[in-house]
């Protein structure tokens, strides 16, 4: 490992030049015709030559592009995408030495985020160079090019850095800033000396200028879109690896390097194991991970092209407060922006329509990848949770398709949600289940080969796995992909007999809050067995399926749970489940858990049966399980706010239940624990703190109290879930001692984490001060949005109302692309009827009819969670007179 830049040598070894476009095998692009545009079509870009002058200090840049091009169709304009850019000159040539041609006129039309430049003189049809020379603005929040500020050794500084996905590159170039329009990238920009530029490329020349700044030329990249272009600038460092021929590199602010080890090394791993799975390897000579200090409510990482970026949150492991499950994430994270780097990056959507093409590959690339490389954390039990985050959201009358249609920049902005990301993934697990792993691989080999450098629609991924599966797969991710919704399948009573169990399947449709909707009709891979019997596939198609199954005894449908459906069982059948509970695999418990809880509470079976599961489940059961249980009762605590009595029985026995389960976990880990054992303490802290368990808060504040003189008091892996409790149960003391702690902490990552926790306090009136602290200077425009979203979880009414009576101020530290969602998110958890209307008021006043969609959605939350209140809870009284006393 070494900490430098990349050398030219690498570069050169892997054919890259350093001064003009790289030249590459590409498959031919989709057809025009298929992919969407809001632009023009008389011209397509080829090359962008970008000199980039930032100034930090004054939060503006200066730049100029050349833009080389081909005009399809003769015209007197050329229009592109920019925004907040100001022209000052604009000229077309046919090429260097050819007469040039200035514009008679530029129009900027703020609304569309157009600029359009108008020539006296016709453009034939040919080969141009556009040259353009404006200025910018620096932002504040994560679009287009934007500074972060932090503490640094108790120093203050400024660092630069770009977030392009999914329209802002046009914040800094002037563009066909479109997925479709790929071209190659030259960027030169000039900066202070002492500091670090980073980029897609590596460095191929840096001069000293005059004036003692540098002028730093990067490699000409590869074609690409232009939202995966990168810059960064700043007083970084970097630590590099080699793994199959590419220099690997996690760059940091100074002094945090030592933090990203385990980044860097998971790195090597995942790109050497891309590199086989693909078929095709990482075609730059590097891949650089840029550590931001920060964060933003719209993303957490972004996977420019050789240039990964991430909040140092989501990578860094930081030994003074690192979990377990912080270096869960960290690999995660890393495993999903390196997927990107092929499908995303090598080929990419047409259109935003087809972003799940991205997210859901790419979650579901992680999820495999982190099963195979880190066994021992038990990951692929994480798909049902996955499923379940999905089918929240696909239950509600305001879900969408995978495959949505996208028309503006709004519109995709809120594409980026759970059925993109994690129905995504569930169903390409369902189906890569149905076709088998190695044809489901030749089939994404061919899909990347074919289309390398290219854009894709879905039916191009579809076609290749066909192909290689000799199955009827487009049927059936397309009634999955083109359609919303969850299918619901019923499994009539088991009948045995000659030892073979005979089930009748009956295809409906799940929903939360439309009870006589008449299902969709899908095509549905299922796998059954009797419990501990052989397992048997059938494709319910057409509404009904029969199947036999070896043996007899009780009957489990999604055996193995990688299908994408709710199961619902007779209650005989759902007994004689319960019944086999203990002694079902880990991951099929967590299924009946899932859908018996989902079930419920949509009124399709009886409240309570979750409530027998999580009251039968064996202490020693696995460690996920109790997480699942923990989760849920948690949730359930949330759901009787305003009724003392009714919450207070459901605490006793969420207290009785888990406290046994914590006992045997302990406070401090045993030799060789297993990982999904360190998570379980985590959330059993969390739970008990929030549900009053006496015993545990205790433990929490006098762990607190003593980690001032004794440092092992509170050792990393339990930092965090002891400040949680102390936090949520913080009274007016605590709380400004750790408001105290905030301000005097060094570390940029660790100080927004406590800044958070000012917002997780249960009394109102220090959820109210945390509100007014987020609207001062104090806590950093990254941290301040994020601190008022953490007042919501347990304040969601009191945290909108302030947001909303300071709209200005707040909608100015939002993120530009977060600006549709934030709002409705923090009033989407209340459970108050008056929430609805000033949804729709705020929606009214404030949002476009094409950027709506979040806010009907947490209209239909809140609207779900009162029928919940008043219908299912109920239920659950009843249930806890009974049998908690």
């Amino acid at each position: 490992m070494q900490r430098s830049l990349i050398s030219l040598a690498v570069m050169a070894l892997l054919g890259f030049s350093a001064g003009s476009p790289t030249l590459v095998a590409a498959a031919p692009a989709a057809k025009s015709a298929q992919a969407t545009t809001q632009l023009p079509r008389t011209a397509v870009p080829t090359h962008y030559a970008v000199s980039l002058t930032p100034d930090a200090a004054n939060s503006s840049f200066s730049a100029s592009v050349t833009i080389a091009l081909e005009i399809k169709q003769a015209t007197s304009s050329l229009t592109l995408n920019a925004a907040d850019l100001k022209f000052s000159a604009a000229a077309i040539s046919a090429g260097p030495g050819k007469a040039t041609q200035a514009a008679s006129k530029i129009e900027v039309d703020a609304d569309k985020q157009t600029a359009t430049f108008q020539f006296a003189e016709q453009l034939k049809p040919g080969s141009y160079q556009l040259k353009l020379d404006y200025t910018g603005v620096i932002g504040t929040q994560a679009s287009g090019l934007f500074s972060l500020d932090y503490d640094n050794g108790g120093a203050k500084k400024r660092a630069l850095y770009t977030q392009f996905e999914n329209s802002d590159a046009r914040r800094m170039i002037p563009s066909w800033d479109e997925p479709f329009y790929k071209a190659t990238f030259a960027l030169e920009a000039t900066i202070p000396a002492g500091q670090m530029a980073v980029s897609n490329m590596p460095v191929a020349s840096t001069t000293k200028l005059a004036d003692g700044r540098e002028l730093v030329r990067f490699a000409t990249s590869p074609k690409m879109s232009t939202y995966l272009l990168f810059f960064g600038l700043g007083e970084f460092e970097r630590a590099t690896a080699v793994q199959d021929g590419v220099e690997l590199g996690v760059v940091t602010q100074k002094g945090a390097l030592g933090q990203a080890q385990f980044a860097l090394d998971s790195s090597r791993d995942v790109l050497k194991e891309y590199n086989d799975y693909f078929g095709v390897k990482y075609p730059l000579p590097k891949l650089d991970n840029i550590a931001a200090p920060g964060q933003s409510q719209f993303f957490s990482a972004m996977e420019n092209w050789g240039a990964i970026f991430t909040f140092e949150y989501s990578i860094l492991l930081d030994p003074r407060v690192a979990t377990q499950s912080n270096k869960e994430i960290s690999f995660l994270v890393a495993a999903h922006e390196m997927a990107h780097q092929w499908f995303g990056d090598l080929v990419t959507m047409a259109w935003w329509d087809d972003l799940w093409l991205n997210e859901g590959f790419a979650s579901w690339m992680e999820s495999r990848t982190t099963t195979r490389l880190h066994p021992e954390w038990k990951w692929e039990l994480r798909a049902v949770g996955t499923r379940e985050g999905a089918m929240e959201r696909d239950a509600l009358a305001t879900t969408h398709p995978i495959v949505q249609r996208i028309a503006t920049v709004e519109q995709a902005s809120q594409a980026f949600d759970s059925i993109t990301y994690s129905k995504g993934e569930s169903v390409i697990r369902m189906l890569e289940s149905y076709v088998g792993e190695d044809a489901w691989r030749a089939g994404v080999r061919s899909y990347i080969a074919k289309h390398a450098y290219g854009n894709t629609v879905s039916d191009d991924l579809w076609r290749e796995v066909e192909k290689a599966a000799h199955k009827p797969v487009t049927a059936i991710a397309h009634d999955f992909t083109l359609q919303p919704g969850v299918p619901l399948i019923r499994v009539s009573d088991a009948v045995c007999k000659n030892g073979k169990t005979t089930i009748q399947l009956t295809q409906g449709e799940f929903s939360k809050d439309q009870e006589n909707k008449k299902p969709l009709s899908w095509r549905v891979p299922v796998i059954a067995q009797t419990v501990g019997g052989a397992t048997v596939r059938a494709v319910v198609s057409g509404g009904k399926a029969s199947m036999t199954l070896p043996g007899c005894g009780a009957v489990l449908v999604n055996a193995g749970q990688s299908g994408y459906y709710r199961t619902l069982y007779t209650p005989k059948s759902f007994a004689a489940l319960a019944g086999s509970f203990a002694t079902m695999p880990t991951i099929d418990q967590l299924g009946l858990l899932s859908d018996s809880w989902s079930l419920g509470m949509a009124g399709l079976m009886p409240a309570s049966s979750f409530m027998d599961l999580a009251n039968n489940a064996p202490v020693d059961a696995a460690p996920q399980v109790w997480q699942k249980i923990a989760g849920v009762l948690a949730g359930l605590h949330d759901s009787y706010e305003g009724k003392p009595e009714q919450r207070a029985a459901l605490d006793r026995f969420t207290r009785a239940r888990l406290a046994p389960v914590f006992a045997r976990v302990g406070w401090t880990a045993g030799k060789d624990e297993a990982a999904p054992v360190a998570n379980l303490r985590e959330t059993l802290i969390r739970a008990l703190g929030e549900v009053g368990d006496e015993a545990v808060i205790a433990e929490a504040r006098r762990r607190y109290a003593a980690s001032a003189t004794d440092k092992t008091a509170m050792p990393a892996a339990l930092r965090r879930p002891i400040l949680g409790v102390i936090a949520s149960n913080a009274d007016v003391a605590t709380w400004e001692q750790l408001h105290a702690a905030a301000k005097a902490e060094q570390s940029s990552m660790i100080k927004s984490e406590l800044y958070g926790l000012l917002g997780a306090a249960e009394d109102k009136a220090l959820a109210q001060r945390a509100l007014d602290l987020a609207l001062t200077d104090e806590p950093g425009v990254t941290t301040a949005p994020a601190l008022i979203g953490r007042v919501s979880g347990s304040h969601p009414d009191l945290a909108f109302d302030f947001a909303v009576a300071n709209h200005e101020k707040v909608d100015k530290i939002v993120d530009i692309a977060s600006r549709s969602r934030y709002f409705p998110g923090l009033g989407g958890r209340s459970a108050d009827p008056a929430m609805i209307g000033k949804l729709q008021a705020y929606a009214r006043q404030y949002l476009p009819a094409d950027a709506q969609g979040d806010t009907k959605t947490a209209i239909a939350s809140i609207e779900y969670r009162i029928k919940v209140r008043s219908k299912r809870l109920p239920e659950i009284d009843a249930w806890l007179k009974q049998h908690a006393g």
